[in-house]
Protein backbone atom coordinates (compact mmCIF):
# COMPACT_ATOMS: atom_id res chain seq x y z
CA UNK A 1 0.00 0.00 0.00
CA UNK A 2 1.31 3.43 -0.99
CA UNK A 3 1.04 6.67 1.00
CA UNK A 4 -2.09 8.85 0.88
CA UNK A 5 -1.63 11.87 -1.50
CA UNK A 6 0.47 14.93 0.23
CA UNK A 7 -1.20 16.81 2.94
CA UNK A 8 -0.84 20.41 2.64
CA UNK A 9 -0.06 22.87 6.02
CA UNK A 10 0.53 25.91 6.74
CA UNK A 11 3.28 27.13 8.32
CA UNK A 12 1.61 27.69 11.48
CA UNK A 13 -0.46 24.87 11.24
CA UNK A 14 2.48 22.66 11.01
CA UNK A 15 4.42 24.67 14.07
CA UNK A 16 1.11 24.28 16.14
CA UNK A 17 1.16 20.24 15.31
CA UNK A 18 4.60 19.89 16.60
CA UNK A 19 4.07 21.90 19.71
CA UNK A 20 1.02 19.62 20.53
CA UNK A 21 2.21 16.22 19.35
CA UNK A 22 5.04 16.30 21.01
CA UNK A 23 3.37 17.59 24.56
CA UNK A 24 5.15 21.03 24.73
CA UNK A 25 1.54 22.36 25.39
CA UNK A 26 -0.06 19.72 27.68
CA UNK A 27 2.65 18.12 29.90
CA UNK A 28 2.49 13.93 30.49
CA UNK A 29 1.73 12.18 33.93
CA UNK A 30 4.72 10.70 34.50
CA UNK A 31 7.81 9.35 32.45
CA UNK A 32 6.15 6.10 31.45
CA UNK A 33 4.02 8.31 29.51
CA UNK A 34 6.81 9.97 28.07
CA UNK A 35 8.52 7.02 26.91
CA UNK A 36 5.88 5.15 25.66
CA UNK A 37 5.18 8.40 23.71
CA UNK A 38 8.83 9.16 22.00
CA UNK A 39 9.58 5.56 22.06
CA UNK A 40 12.75 6.88 23.43
CA UNK A 41 14.50 9.80 25.02
CA UNK A 42 18.15 10.45 24.69
CA UNK A 43 21.06 10.29 27.41
CA UNK A 44 24.08 12.37 28.02
CA UNK A 45 26.43 12.72 30.99
CA UNK A 46 27.40 16.77 30.31
CA UNK A 47 26.22 18.71 32.63
CA UNK A 48 26.20 22.11 32.34
CA UNK A 49 23.06 23.48 33.80
CA UNK A 50 21.11 20.06 33.79
CA UNK A 51 21.55 16.64 31.49
CA UNK A 52 20.42 16.36 28.34
CA UNK A 53 17.41 13.96 28.97
CA UNK A 54 16.06 16.00 31.90
CA UNK A 55 16.05 19.04 29.97
CA UNK A 56 14.23 16.90 27.71
CA UNK A 57 11.47 15.54 30.09
CA UNK A 58 11.30 18.59 32.04
CA UNK A 59 9.08 20.39 29.36
CA UNK A 60 6.86 17.35 28.73
CA UNK A 61 6.52 15.42 31.98
CA UNK A 62 4.06 16.95 35.10
CA UNK A 63 6.28 17.84 38.24
CA UNK A 64 9.26 16.32 36.57
CA UNK A 65 12.53 16.46 38.98
CA UNK A 66 16.04 16.30 38.17
CA UNK A 67 17.16 12.96 38.16
CA UNK A 68 13.77 11.34 37.96
CA UNK A 69 14.83 9.45 34.46
CA UNK A 70 17.50 7.29 35.80
CA UNK A 71 15.82 6.73 39.79
CA UNK A 72 12.67 5.43 36.87
CA UNK A 73 15.19 3.36 34.71
CA UNK A 74 17.06 2.18 37.65
CA UNK A 75 15.29 2.41 40.96
CA UNK A 76 17.25 4.34 44.51
CA UNK A 77 21.29 3.63 43.91
CA UNK A 78 21.66 1.62 46.76
CA UNK A 79 19.01 -1.25 45.51
CA UNK A 80 18.93 -1.52 41.96
CA UNK A 81 15.57 -2.59 40.77
CA UNK A 82 14.82 -6.41 39.93
CA UNK A 83 14.42 -7.68 37.01
CA UNK A 84 9.83 -7.83 36.72
CA UNK A 85 9.98 -4.48 38.17
CA UNK A 86 12.03 -2.45 34.96
CA UNK A 87 9.89 -0.69 32.59
CA UNK A 88 12.65 0.21 30.59
CA UNK A 89 16.62 -0.05 30.25
CA UNK A 90 19.71 1.93 28.48
CA UNK A 91 21.02 1.04 25.81
CA UNK A 92 22.41 2.52 21.86
CA UNK A 93 20.60 3.07 19.32
CA UNK A 94 21.15 0.49 16.96
CA UNK A 95 23.86 1.21 14.28
CA UNK A 96 24.39 4.58 16.28
CA UNK A 97 26.44 5.72 19.91
CA UNK A 98 23.13 7.46 20.84
CA UNK A 99 22.65 6.00 24.48
CA UNK A 100 18.79 6.08 25.40
CA UNK A 101 16.36 4.89 27.80
CA UNK A 102 14.39 2.32 25.82
CA UNK A 103 10.95 0.53 26.48
CA UNK A 104 11.22 -3.07 27.27
CA UNK A 105 10.08 -4.16 23.86
CA UNK A 106 12.86 -2.47 22.10
CA UNK A 107 15.24 -5.47 23.00
CA UNK A 108 14.81 -7.80 20.26
CA UNK A 109 15.23 -4.99 17.49
CA UNK A 110 18.88 -4.32 19.05
CA UNK A 111 20.17 -7.84 18.93
CA UNK A 112 21.13 -7.68 15.39
CA UNK A 113 23.75 -4.88 15.83
CA UNK A 114 24.67 -6.00 18.71
CA UNK A 115 26.07 -9.31 17.29
CA UNK A 116 27.40 -7.45 14.22
CA UNK A 117 29.79 -5.31 16.64
CA UNK A 118 31.17 -8.04 17.88
CA UNK A 119 32.72 -8.94 14.52
CA UNK A 120 33.36 -5.14 13.78
CA UNK A 121 36.21 -3.12 13.34
CA UNK A 122 35.83 -0.37 15.83
CA UNK A 123 37.86 0.91 19.14
CA UNK A 124 35.07 2.06 21.06
CA UNK A 125 32.58 -1.11 20.18
CA UNK A 126 33.46 -3.15 18.16
CA UNK A 127 35.63 -6.81 18.27
CA UNK A 128 37.39 -7.29 21.32
CA UNK A 129 40.80 -7.02 21.00
CA UNK A 130 43.33 -10.33 22.40
CA UNK A 131 43.78 -8.56 25.72
CA UNK A 132 40.33 -7.26 26.06
CA UNK A 133 39.25 -10.62 25.79
CA UNK A 134 41.27 -12.26 28.43
CA UNK A 135 40.39 -9.34 30.43
CA UNK A 136 36.20 -9.69 29.34
CA UNK A 137 36.45 -13.22 31.16
CA UNK A 138 37.37 -11.73 34.41
CA UNK A 139 35.51 -8.92 34.71
CA UNK A 140 31.97 -11.49 33.20
CA UNK A 141 32.99 -14.07 36.17
CA UNK A 142 33.27 -11.26 38.86
CA UNK A 143 30.18 -9.53 38.21
CA UNK A 144 28.49 -13.09 37.97
CA UNK A 145 29.91 -13.56 41.49
CA UNK A 146 29.64 -9.84 42.92
CA UNK A 147 26.58 -8.29 41.37
CA UNK A 148 26.61 -5.31 39.64
CA UNK A 149 29.95 -3.54 39.10
CA UNK A 150 31.54 -0.60 37.80
CA UNK A 151 35.37 0.32 36.40
CA UNK A 152 36.16 1.74 39.85
CA UNK A 153 35.69 -1.65 41.34
CA UNK A 154 38.78 -3.31 39.36
CA UNK A 155 41.90 -2.79 40.15
CA UNK A 156 43.68 -2.36 36.80
CA UNK A 157 45.59 0.61 35.77
CA UNK A 158 46.39 -0.27 32.09
CA UNK A 159 45.33 2.08 29.33
CA UNK A 160 42.91 1.27 26.45
CA UNK A 161 44.44 1.35 22.78
CA UNK A 162 42.53 4.12 19.94
CA UNK A 163 39.53 4.40 21.48
CA UNK A 164 38.64 8.16 21.45
CA UNK A 165 39.74 9.79 24.67
CA UNK A 166 41.40 8.94 27.68
CA UNK A 167 39.87 5.59 29.03
CA UNK A 168 41.25 2.49 31.28
CA UNK A 169 41.12 -0.69 29.54
CA UNK A 170 38.93 -1.84 32.08
CA UNK A 171 36.46 0.65 30.83
CA UNK A 172 37.16 0.34 27.64
CA UNK A 173 36.03 -3.15 27.78
CA UNK A 174 33.08 -3.29 29.76
CA UNK A 175 31.81 -0.92 27.10
CA UNK A 176 32.52 -2.95 24.19
CA UNK A 177 30.49 -5.87 26.63
CA UNK A 178 27.87 -3.58 26.98
CA UNK A 179 27.95 -2.40 23.35
CA UNK A 180 27.57 -6.13 22.42
CA UNK A 181 24.36 -6.74 24.83
CA UNK A 182 26.68 -9.30 27.63
CA UNK A 183 26.65 -6.54 30.09
CA UNK A 184 23.50 -4.24 30.58
CA UNK A 185 23.47 -0.78 33.20
CA UNK A 186 21.94 -1.90 36.41
CA UNK A 187 22.38 1.20 38.25
CA UNK A 188 23.96 4.83 38.45
CA UNK A 189 25.88 5.36 41.26
CA UNK A 190 26.75 9.19 41.37
CA UNK A 191 25.95 8.74 37.40
CA UNK A 192 28.54 6.43 36.90
CA UNK A 193 27.64 3.00 35.30
CA UNK A 194 27.29 -0.05 37.13
CA UNK A 195 26.88 -3.65 34.90
CA UNK A 196 25.27 -6.36 35.38
CA UNK A 197 24.36 -9.74 33.67
CA UNK A 198 21.45 -9.04 30.98
CA UNK A 199 19.58 -12.00 32.80
CA UNK A 200 19.70 -9.65 35.97
CA UNK A 201 18.69 -6.41 34.37
CA UNK A 202 15.71 -7.62 31.93
CA UNK A 203 13.00 -10.01 32.26
CA UNK A 204 12.87 -13.23 31.11
CA UNK A 205 10.09 -12.28 28.66
CA UNK A 206 11.73 -9.66 27.07
CA UNK A 207 15.31 -11.81 26.67
CA UNK A 208 13.67 -15.26 25.26
CA UNK A 209 11.84 -13.03 22.81
CA UNK A 210 12.89 -14.22 19.05
CA UNK A 211 14.80 -11.74 16.64
CA UNK A 212 13.05 -10.08 14.27
CA UNK A 213 13.56 -10.25 10.83
CA UNK A 214 15.73 -7.02 9.05
CA UNK A 215 12.60 -5.70 7.61
CA UNK A 216 10.71 -5.80 10.81
CA UNK A 217 13.78 -4.41 12.53
CA UNK A 218 13.76 -1.57 9.88
CA UNK A 219 10.24 -0.54 10.01
CA UNK A 220 10.76 -0.64 13.79
CA UNK A 221 13.52 1.94 13.52
CA UNK A 222 11.59 3.91 10.85
CA UNK A 223 8.71 4.12 12.83
CA UNK A 224 10.78 5.17 16.24
CA UNK A 225 11.79 8.12 14.38
CA UNK A 226 8.64 9.14 13.63
CA UNK A 227 7.61 8.66 16.76
CA UNK A 228 10.55 10.45 18.50
CA UNK A 229 10.01 13.49 16.00
CA UNK A 230 6.74 13.40 14.93
CA UNK A 231 7.12 15.22 12.04
CA UNK A 232 10.13 14.10 10.18
CA UNK A 233 11.93 13.98 7.05
CA UNK A 234 12.52 10.40 6.13
CA UNK A 235 15.04 8.75 4.11
CA UNK A 236 14.09 6.49 0.73
CA UNK A 237 14.49 3.41 2.60
CA UNK A 238 12.55 4.55 5.80
CA UNK A 239 9.77 5.42 3.37
CA UNK A 240 9.63 2.19 2.18
CA UNK A 241 9.35 0.56 5.34
CA UNK A 242 6.63 2.68 6.45
CA UNK A 243 4.52 3.50 3.54
CA UNK A 244 1.23 2.10 4.97
CA UNK A 245 1.66 3.92 8.21
CA UNK A 246 2.61 7.64 7.06
CA UNK A 247 1.25 10.77 5.96
CA UNK A 248 3.34 12.78 3.69
CA UNK A 249 3.12 17.00 4.68
CA UNK A 250 3.89 19.75 2.47
CA UNK A 251 4.36 23.30 3.90
CA UNK A 252 1.99 25.52 1.71
CA UNK A 253 3.57 29.02 2.54
CA UNK A 254 7.40 28.26 3.18
CA UNK A 255 9.40 31.09 1.02
CA UNK A 256 9.98 30.28 -2.65
CA UNK A 257 13.61 30.25 -1.53
CA UNK A 258 13.22 27.82 1.69
CA UNK A 259 14.14 24.26 0.76
CA UNK A 260 12.54 21.97 3.14
CA UNK A 261 13.06 18.10 3.12
CA UNK A 262 9.93 15.99 2.67
CA UNK A 263 7.76 15.55 5.80
CA UNK A 264 6.05 12.83 7.20
CA UNK A 265 4.15 12.18 9.97
CA UNK A 266 2.51 8.92 12.02
CA UNK A 267 -1.46 7.84 10.22
CA UNK A 268 -2.22 8.10 14.19
CA UNK A 269 -1.39 12.21 14.52
CA UNK A 270 -3.71 12.87 11.64
CA UNK A 271 -6.72 13.48 13.40
CA UNK A 272 -5.00 16.27 15.80
CA UNK A 273 -3.68 17.79 11.95
CA UNK A 274 -7.37 17.81 11.24
CA UNK A 275 -8.49 19.66 14.22
CA UNK A 276 -6.07 22.00 13.70
CA UNK A 277 -6.73 22.98 10.07
CA UNK A 278 -10.35 22.48 10.92
CA UNK A 279 -10.31 24.84 13.89
CA UNK A 280 -10.00 28.94 13.53
CA UNK A 281 -6.49 29.91 12.97
CA UNK A 282 -5.63 32.00 15.98
CA UNK A 283 -2.85 34.83 15.27
CA UNK A 284 0.62 33.31 16.24
CA UNK A 285 0.82 33.36 20.02
CA UNK A 286 4.29 34.81 19.62
CA UNK A 287 2.96 38.10 18.28
CA UNK A 288 -0.42 38.71 20.39
CA UNK A 289 -1.04 41.40 23.09
CA UNK A 290 -0.59 38.49 25.70
CA UNK A 291 2.80 36.87 26.26
CA UNK A 292 3.34 33.48 25.68
CA UNK A 293 5.25 30.80 28.13
CA UNK A 294 8.47 30.96 26.77
CA UNK A 295 10.19 27.44 26.99
CA UNK A 296 13.76 26.48 27.46
CA UNK A 297 14.40 23.81 25.06
CA UNK A 298 17.36 21.43 25.19
CA UNK A 299 19.68 20.97 22.78
CA UNK A 300 18.77 17.64 21.16
CA UNK A 301 14.93 18.24 22.34
CA UNK A 302 12.89 15.82 19.24
CA UNK A 303 11.73 19.76 17.99
CA UNK A 304 14.37 20.78 16.92
CA UNK A 305 16.48 17.47 16.38
CA UNK A 306 16.93 17.74 12.82
CA UNK A 307 18.81 21.17 11.60
CA UNK A 308 16.91 20.60 8.55
CA UNK A 309 13.63 20.94 9.48
CA UNK A 310 14.59 23.45 12.04
CA UNK A 311 15.83 25.97 9.74
CA UNK A 312 13.20 25.20 7.25
CA UNK A 313 9.54 25.16 9.23
CA UNK A 314 10.58 27.48 12.42
CA UNK A 315 12.96 29.84 10.65
CA UNK A 316 15.77 29.03 12.95
CA UNK A 317 19.42 27.80 12.48
CA UNK A 318 20.50 26.30 15.10
CA UNK A 319 23.58 23.56 15.99
CA UNK A 320 24.27 22.15 18.98
CA UNK A 321 28.33 23.28 19.39
CA UNK A 322 29.58 21.14 22.50
CA UNK A 323 31.95 19.74 20.12
CA UNK A 324 32.56 23.12 18.07
CA UNK A 325 35.71 24.76 18.68
CA UNK A 326 35.39 27.26 20.43
CA UNK A 327 36.20 30.38 18.21
CA UNK A 328 33.73 28.72 15.60
CA UNK A 329 30.92 28.90 18.05
CA UNK A 330 27.94 31.08 17.16
CA UNK A 331 25.87 30.41 19.91
CA UNK A 332 27.82 28.60 22.96
CA UNK A 333 28.45 25.83 24.26
CA UNK A 334 25.32 24.70 25.93
CA UNK A 335 22.87 27.06 24.49
CA UNK A 336 19.46 26.42 25.07
CA UNK A 337 16.81 27.48 22.41
CA UNK A 338 14.24 29.94 23.62
CA UNK A 339 10.38 28.93 22.13
CA UNK A 340 7.39 31.10 22.58
CA UNK A 341 4.30 29.86 20.57
CA UNK A 342 5.00 29.04 17.77
CA UNK A 343 8.58 30.32 17.44
CA UNK A 344 11.80 30.23 18.11
CA UNK A 345 13.22 33.49 19.40
CA UNK A 346 16.76 32.94 20.11
CA UNK A 347 18.47 30.91 23.04
CA UNK A 348 20.24 31.13 26.47
CA UNK A 349 23.66 29.67 27.16
CA UNK A 350 24.08 29.15 30.71
CA UNK A 351 26.05 27.19 33.56
CA UNK A 352 24.77 26.13 36.72
CA UNK A 353 27.30 27.29 39.37
CA UNK A 354 26.01 24.77 41.64
CA UNK A 355 28.81 25.56 44.67
CA UNK A 356 27.21 29.25 44.59
CA UNK A 357 23.73 28.11 43.86
CA UNK A 358 23.42 30.24 40.84
CA UNK A 359 22.86 30.51 37.32
CA UNK A 360 25.14 32.28 35.36
CA UNK A 361 24.27 33.58 32.12
CA UNK A 362 26.92 33.59 29.54
CA UNK A 363 25.57 34.51 26.36
CA UNK A 364 21.54 35.17 25.18
CA UNK A 365 19.78 36.42 22.16
CA UNK A 366 16.50 36.86 21.53
CA UNK A 367 13.76 39.57 20.80
CA UNK A 368 12.60 42.48 22.99
CA UNK A 369 8.87 41.72 23.17
CA UNK A 370 9.56 38.22 24.86
CA UNK A 371 12.22 39.15 27.86
CA UNK A 372 13.26 36.00 29.27
CA UNK A 373 13.65 37.32 33.01
CA UNK A 374 10.69 34.72 34.34
CA UNK A 375 11.70 31.60 32.34
CA UNK A 376 15.27 32.21 33.63
CA UNK A 377 13.49 32.15 37.54
CA UNK A 378 11.76 28.86 36.95
CA UNK A 379 14.65 26.92 35.40
CA UNK A 380 17.10 28.15 38.09
CA UNK A 381 14.09 27.19 40.57
CA UNK A 382 14.41 23.74 38.96
CA UNK A 383 17.63 23.36 39.02
CA UNK A 384 17.45 24.14 42.18
CA UNK A 385 19.49 27.41 42.19
CA UNK A 386 18.67 30.93 43.84
CA UNK A 387 15.85 32.61 41.36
Amino acid sequence: MSAPSPRAVSVLTARQFAREVLHLNAPLPNVQAAIDHLGYVQIDPINVCGRMHDLILRNRVNAYREGDLMRWLHGPQETPLRPEQRKAFEHHVPETSILVAFPLEAWPHLLATMQRRTKSAGAWSGRLTPREKVLAAHLLAEIAARGPLGSDDFEDDRTARRVWGAAKLVKATLQKLFFHGRLLIAQRVHHRRRYDLPERVLPASILERPVPSPEETRRWLAHLKLRQRRLSALKKTEFQAVADSVQRITISDLPANTRCPPLYCLRGDIPLLEALQAAPLLRDPASSARRPELKLLAPLDPLIYDRRVTSALWDFDYTWEVYTPPAKRVRGYYALPVLAGTDLIGHVDAKAERLERRLRILSRRGRREHPVGSALADFSRWLGLHP
